[in-house]
C-alpha cells in the first residue's frame, strides 16, 4: 500500500479502537476472568478485519502485511482484547495458504465471524520449529487417528476448533479438529493480560478424511510461512504497545510536579525517555524494512530470519518501554488502577508467545549464517561502469561488482587498518575511486557523484566494511560537499566540488573550541569583515580544537563569530578557509591510542575572501544546523559498527568462539543491533535523497551507532582475553589486527560530533517536547 493508504488504514483502526473502548474492555477482561475476549469479534467481522489477510476472491480484504501491521499496531496502542493476531492473523494466514476446498470453507466462516479457529502447532516451550515431533497421525480404516499434545494455543475457550499440525507417515499434516470432538481434552490457562490459552491433549482422536486440510511439503511450507508472517504482525502489535506506553509516560512527566517543577524537566528522567524513544524508533524502522522485504519473493528461510529480526527488536523495545514507563510513573505505575498496567501485562504475554527475544536472536543468527554460506560468490567478470542505472541493477549483481572492484584495485596492505588512515596512505586509493567516478556514492550525478539509491548505498558501505577498506580523509565528501550542494552558490559549487572529487582539496571541520565544548554557540573565534585594495574579506582570529586530521587537510570549513553584540546563535557565520593562508598554525593532539588524529588549529589575523562565506552574513547557525544533520547521519552510519563486527567475527573464527553458546548469543544480538541500525540509517538517508531537511530525531542515529560500536569493541577485548592487553597491531590470518582499536575508537565516537548526552538533550527537548 502507498503511504497515504497506510495512513488512512491506521487512522481508521485507531478511531475504531477508541470508539469501541478497547482499553476499557481489556480492563474488564482482567477484572472479570470469565468475560469472553472475543466478545467484539462480530464488530470486527463487520469491518472486514477478520479477513484482512484473506484474498478478495474469498471475501477478504486482501491486505498485504503492511496494511495488516497498521491494524495490529493500532490494536497494540489500545491493548485491544480481541484475538486479532491469533485468529485474523495466524489462522487466516495459514488457511489462505492452503488451496483445498475444506480450507476455503473454514476461511469463509472465519471471515464472516462465524468461527474462531485457533492454530495448535507448538509442542514444547521455547520451540520455534514448525516441524511436529510428538503429535502424530495415521490413516486407519478410512479415517485419521490423531495422538499427541499442543500447548499455548490461543485463543483459549473462545476457539471454535483447532488447526492442528501433526506428523504423518511421510511428512507434515494440517488437520481441522472442531471443538467437541471426542478424545480432545482441553486445559484452559489464564494469561496475565486477561486472555486465555489452552493446552490440548489428543487421545486416539478419530477424524474423518476431510479433516485433512493439507499434507506434505505444501502443509509444511504453509505453516512456516504463516508463522513467520504472524511473528511480523506480532512485532507490529508489540511496537504499538510500546509507543502507547511512551506516550503515556511523556504525558505524565509533563504534568506531574515535584520540588516545584514538572518532573519531566529532570535530565535523568528525560534521558530514560529518550532511550525508550530510540529503541522504539529503531524497532519501527526495522519493522518497516522487514515488511518491505516480505513483500518480495524471498525464500521461506529468509522470511523466517527477517521475522525473527523484527520480532526480536520490537519485543526488546516493548519490554524496555514497559519497564521504564512503570519506573518513571513511580508508585502509581505499580498499581492496577493505572492504565499502564494493561499495556505492561499485554507486552508480557506477547513477548512470551511465538518466541522470546533470545529465541529469535538465536534463530536469526542460524538462518542468516546459512543464507550467507549459500550466497553465490561468482567472481565479477564484467566492466566497472562509471555510471549506470544503479536503481535497476539487482543488489546481488551490484555487490559482486563492488567486491570485484575492491579485489582488483584496493591495496592489500591497507586492509583492516587498526588506526585512522592518513591522507598519505589513502591518497592513491582516493584517486582510484575518483578516476572511476565512484568517490562520492551519495552525491547526485549532476554534481559528479554516483547518485546511489539508499539500498545500494547501504550495500556499498557493507561491501567496503566487509573487505576491510580503511576510511580515507573524507570530510569533503560526506560533509562540506553535500552542504554546498544544498546551500552553496553556483560559483562556490563550481569552485569547490570538482576539487573535492579530484582530491585537490582535502577538508577538515572547524567547529569545536577549547571553551565552548559541546556548547557550539559559545564559540569565540572572531571574523571581522573589511575591504581593502584586494577586495572584501574577513580577518579571522581564534582557535579550533579536536579538528580531525587537520594536519592532512588544506582547507577547513568553520563557524566564526561575526557579531559579538548579537545573541549567541545570531552572530555566527560559516566560512571556508584555505589552511595554507598565512597566520594558520596546526598542532596535532595524540589520542588514547597514541595516534595524532585530532588537532588544534590557531588563526592569527588570517585573511579569508568574502566569497568564501556560505549563506548569509550572521546566518551561519542555520548552515551549522544543516551541517550537523549531515554530520549526525554520517556519524550514525553503520560503517564503524560493521567494520568492528567484522573484526570480532574474524577473531571468533580464529579462536572457534562460535561454538561457545554464550558468545554466539552475544554476537547474534550485536549482529541484529547493526542490522537494525542499518534500517534506521536507510530511512534517514532517504530523507536526504529527497532533498528534505533532516529532523532533529537524526540524533538517535549517532547515539545508537556509537554505543553499538562500543558494545562490539568491549566484546572484542573480552574475547581477545590476554590479547586485549597487547599494544599495537597483531597479525591474524595474515592481516593486520588490533584488539583494542574499536573499543578506543568507539569511546571517542560517543564524544565527538556532540556527546551522546547532548544528543539525548536534543531529542528530549526538540522531539519529545519535555520541559526545560
Amino acid at each position: 500500500m502507498d503511504i497515504e493508504s497506510l495512513s488512512a488504514m491506521r487512522e481508521a483502526a485507531l478511531d475504531y479502537f477508541v470508539r469501541s473502548r478497547a482499553t476499557q474492555r481489556r480492563r474488564a477482561l482482567l477484572e472479570q476472568p470469565d468475560a469472553r475476549e472475543a466478545q467484539g469479534w462480530s464488530a470486527l467481522a463487520e469491518l472486514g478485519w477478520t479477513g484482512m489477510l484473506a484474498p478478495e476472491s474469498a471475501g477478504g480484504l486482501g491486505l498485504e502485511l503492511d496494511g495488516a501491521a497498521e491494524i495490529l499496531r493500532a490494536a497494540g496502542e489500545h491493548a485491544a482484547p480481541e484475538p486479532l493476531l491469533a485468529v485474523a492473523g495466524l489462522s487466516a494466514l495459514l488457511l489462505a495458504r492452503l488451496d483445498t476446498a475444506a480450507a476455503r470453507v473454514l476461511l469463509s466462516d472465519l471471515i464472516a465471524g462465524r468461527s474462531l479457529p485457533a492454530l495448535a502447532w507448538q509442542e514444547s516451550a521455547g520451540d520455534l520449529s514448525a516441524v511436529p515431533l510428538a503429535c502424530g497421525c495415521e490413516r486407519r480404516a478410512g479415517n485419521v487417528l490423531l495422538q499427541g499434545e499442543k500447548l499455548m494455543v490461543l485463543p483459549g475457550a473462545a476457539a471454535s476448533g483447532w488447526l492442528v499440525s501433526a506428523r504423518g507417515d511421510d511428512d507434515a499434516v494440517i488437520l481441522w479438529v472442531p471443538r467437541g470432538t471426542e478424545g480432545v481434552s482441553e486445559t484452559v490457562v489464564p494469561l496475565v493480560d486477561g486472555g486465555q490459552a489452552s493446552s490440548l491433549r489428543f487421545e486416539q482422536v478419530v477424524l474423518p478424511p476431510d479433516a485433512v486440510l493439507a499434507e506434505g511439503p505444501a502443509a509444511q511450507d504453509a505453516l512456516r510461512g504463516a508463522l513467520a508472517a504472524g511473528q511480523i504482525l506480532q512485532a507490529a502489535e508489540l511496537l504499538g504497545a510500546g509507543q502507547a506506553m511512551l506516550a503515556q509516560t511523556l504525558a505524565y512527566l509533563r504534568t506531574r510536579s515535584q520540588f516545584g517543577k514538572p518532573i519531566g524537566s529532570f535530565q535523568a528522567l528525560q534521558h530514560r525517555c529518550v532511550d525508550m524513544f530510540i529503541h522504539l524508533e529503531l524497532a519501527h524502522a526495522t519493522l518497516n524494512e522487514v515488511i518491505a522485504l516480505a513483500a518480495q519473493e524471498i525464500s521461506t528461510e529468509r522470511l523466517e530470519a527477517e521475522a525473527s529480526r523484527a520480532n526480536a527488536r520490537c519485543t526488546a523495545a516493548a519490554l524496555q518501554a514497559s519497564r521504564t514507563s512503570v519506573q518513571l510513573h513511580g508508585a502509581i505505575g505499580y498499581t492496577q488502577e493505572c492504565d499502564l498496567s494493561l499495556f505492561y501485562k499485554r507486552v508480557l504475554c506477547l513477548s512470551a508467545w511465538l518466541g522470546n527475544v533470545t529465541a529469535h536472536q538465536h534463530r536469526h543468527g542460524l538462518l542468516a549464517g546459512e543464507s550467507e554460506a549459500t550466497t553465490g560468490t561468482t567472481a565479477w567478470t564484467g566492466e566497472f561502469p562509471r555510471t549506470a542505472d544503479w536503481s535497476a541493477m539487482p543488489e546481488a549483481e551490484f555487490r559482486r561488482m563492488v567486491r570485484g572492484f575492491l579485489q582488483q584495485r584496493y591495496p592489500q596492505e591497507l586492509r583492516y587498518l587498526s588506526h585512522r588512515a592518513r591522507w598519505s596512505e589513502m591518497r592513491d586509493w582516493y584517486l582510484t575511486l575518483s578516476a572511476q567516478g565512484w568517490i562520492a556514492p551519495a552525491w547526485p550525478e549532476a554534481h559528479g557523484g554516483m547518485g546511489l539509491p539508499a539500498d545500494k548505498l547501504i550495500a556499498w558501505i557493507e561491501e567496503l566494511e566487509q573487505y576491510g577498506v580503511a576510511r580515507a580523509p573524507d570530510q569533503g565528501i560526506v560533509m562540506i560537499g553535500p552542504l554546498l550542494i544544498q546551500h552553496g552558490t553556483p560559483e562556490q559549487q563550481q569552485r569547490f566540488l570538482p576539487r573535492i572529487l579530484s582530491g585537490e582539496n582535502v577538508w577538515c571541520q572547524g567547529y569545536s573550541e577549547p571553551v565552548a565544548g559541546s556548547d557550539l554557540a559559545g564559540l569565540r573565534t572572531e571574523a571581522i569583515a573589511g575591504r581593502d585594495a584586494e577586495g572584501d574579506h574577513f580577518i579571522v582570529n581564534g582557535q579550533k580544537i579536536w579538528t580531525t586530521l587537520a594536519q592532512d587537510a588544506n582547507h577547513i570549513f568553520m563557524l566564526v563569530r561575526t557579531d559579538k553584540d548579537a545573541r549567541k546563535q545570531e552572530g555566527i557565520s560559516f566560512l571556508l578557509c584555505d589552511l595554507r593562508t598565512p597566520g594558520v598554525t596546526v598542532r596535532p593532539i595524540h589520542t588514547l591510542a597514541g595516534e595524532p588524529e585530532f588537532c588544534e588549529v590557531f588563526f592569527d589575523n588570517v585573511r579569508v575572501p568574502a566569497e568564501n562565506l556560505v549563506g548569509k552574513l550572521h546566518g551561519g547557525w542555520t548552515i551549522a544546523k544543516a551541517l550537523l544533520g549531515f554530520e549526525r547521519i554520517f556519524l550514525g552510519s553503520p560503517k564503524q559498527s560493521q567494520y568492528a563486527l567484522g573484526q570480532l567475527a574474524r577473531l571468533a573464527e580464529a579462536r572457534r568462539l562460535f561454538a561457545e553458546p554464550v558468545f554466539a548469543q552475544r554476537f547474534a544480538a550485536l549482529r541484529l543491533d547493526v542490522a537494525d541500525l542499518t534500517a534506521a540509517y536507510t530511512s534517514f538517508a532517504n530523507i536526504v535523497r529527497a532533498g528534505k531537511p533532516l529532523p532533529a530525531s537524526v540524533s538517535l542515529l549517532k547515539i545508537w551507532a556509537s554505543e553499538t560500536y562500543h558494545r562490539i569493541g568491549a566484546l572484542l577485548v573480552e574475547a581477545g582475553e590476554e590479547q586485549g592487553a597487547v599494544a599495537g597491531d597483531q597479525v591474524l590470518d595474515g592481516q593486520t589486527f588490533n584488539v583494542l582499536s574499536p573499543l578506543i575508537g568507539s569511546t571517542a565516537a560517543m564524544i565527538y560530533g556532540g556527546t551522546n548526552e547532548i544528543q539525548r538533550n536534543i531529542l528530549a527537548r526538540q522531539v519529545l517536547d519535555l520541559p526545560a
